[in-house]
């Protein structure tokens, strides 16, 4: 594994009527990243950030797009409250990772990444581990909870992804995902409309975090490769001269047009997952239902609880909390709310405790 060191990000606060600032943080707040090799080959590498020196693990896993950087700012802010280590993982296809079948976003697959990925880290005895993911990555803590990929796993925390609600918005996912810009002239531009569209509420992790869910486009010139904005498809040249010669010109013109436009473009193609999507939430509340370690689920809306978890909550099998006034991406939108709700399940249920001088 390789370390390279990385300074930390620095929050500023805004007057009322100044212009906001979209320009992007490169800064933020983990002291190291590391390169996490999961096969003898190094074939299947993983982007890791960390912060923390001692105290349990919190095994951080982003939701479908995003990537470790979504996390940044909460990292920040939980690591000032309670004595832990952050570990954040860019998934499978996402952000920095690097692994020979990308493609292969099944569940299961996923679940035995976080595994693969612990036992790089810590060998055959990791530290104690509490699990946290937010909606796609929610969904697979869940299930690397439940098949014991984590063998010191203490408690398993789940944000804004219920089984009910999940598998009820896979019929308008595909719309809600044309409905976003295709491409973006800067990252400026990107972080502007993450901001402004709602998406991420809280500027300065928009700011970090939206580096992670965006790429610079960059065209495929060589013979015999198609130019395209989406994951780099290489088709083979035909043999009809007159139709290929077509083909490469129309590419060239929309390829010119495109870098006129704009220069960025979405990481995933998460119109192409759509396969995985049911095996992802369906039969989740039953999972997380079973898992033996103290769970915390926490929504941004009291709405999103199906029968399953409202009969499980009223049993006492986990805790819930209700973070109002939080988009989807709880996490960044309100990440002190967050960080004071896993710390104070992390320490009643003594994982932890509250770092010196730390009010709560």
């Amino acid at each position: 594994m390789k370390h390279f060191p990385i300074t930390y990000f620095r929050m500023t606060f805004w007057l009322p009527g100044r212009k906001r600032d979209f320009s992007p943080l490169i800064s933020i707040c983990f002291i190291s990243t590391l390169l996490a090799c999961v096969s003898l080959t190094c074939l299947h590498i993983f982007r890791i950030y960390c912060s923390g020196s001692h105290g349990p693990v919190l095994l951080l896993l982003h939701g479908g797009g995003h990537s470790a950087l979504s996390w940044a700012v909460f990292t920040a802010v939980i690591c000032s409250r309670i004595n832990c280590r952050v570990v954040a993982m860019d998934l499978r296809a996402h952000g920095d990772t690097k692994v020979k079948n990308p493609e292969d976003l099944s569940a299961d697959t996923m679940a035995k990444d976080i595994g693969k990925v612990v036992e790089a880290l810590y060998g055959e005895n990791p530290p104690p581990i509490m699990i946290i993911g937010h909606s796609m990555g929610g969904a697979i803590a869940v299930h690397t909870a439940a098949a014991n990929h984590i063998p010191s796993l203490l408690g398993l925390c789940v944000i804004d992804v219920v089984e009910g609600t999940a598998m009820d918005a896979l019929n308008s996912m595909q719309n809600f995902l044309r409905s976003r810009p295709k491409t973006f002239k800067s990252l400026e531009n990107a972080i502007e409309w993450s901001v402004k569209s709602g998406q991420i509420r809280n500027i300065e992790s928009a700011r970090v975090s939206m580096g992670g869910q965006v790429k610079k486009y960059e065209p495929i010139s060589s013979p015999g490769v198609s130019n395209s904005i989406g994951e780099g498809i290489i088709e083979e040249e035909e043999e009809e001269e007159p139709e290929e010669e077509s083909n490469n010109k129309r590419m060239k013109e929309d390829d010119q047009e495109i870098k006129k436009e704009s220069v960025f473009t979405w990481r995933v193609e998460l119109s192409k997952t759509e396969k995985y999507w049911e095996g992802w939430f369906r039969g989740l509340s039953a999972l997380f239902l079973t898992c033996p370690v103290p769970k915390l689920l926490l929504l941004a809306g009291v709405d999103r609880l199906d029968k399953d978890l409202t009969i499980g909550q009223m049993q006492g099998k986990f805790q819930m909390q209700v973070l109002p006034q939080c988009g989807h991406a709880v996490h960044e939108d309100a990440p002190e709310k967050v960080a004071d709700a896993l710390a104070t399940f992390m320490v009643r249920h003594k994982f932890t405790e509250f770092k010196e001088g730390y009010l709560w």
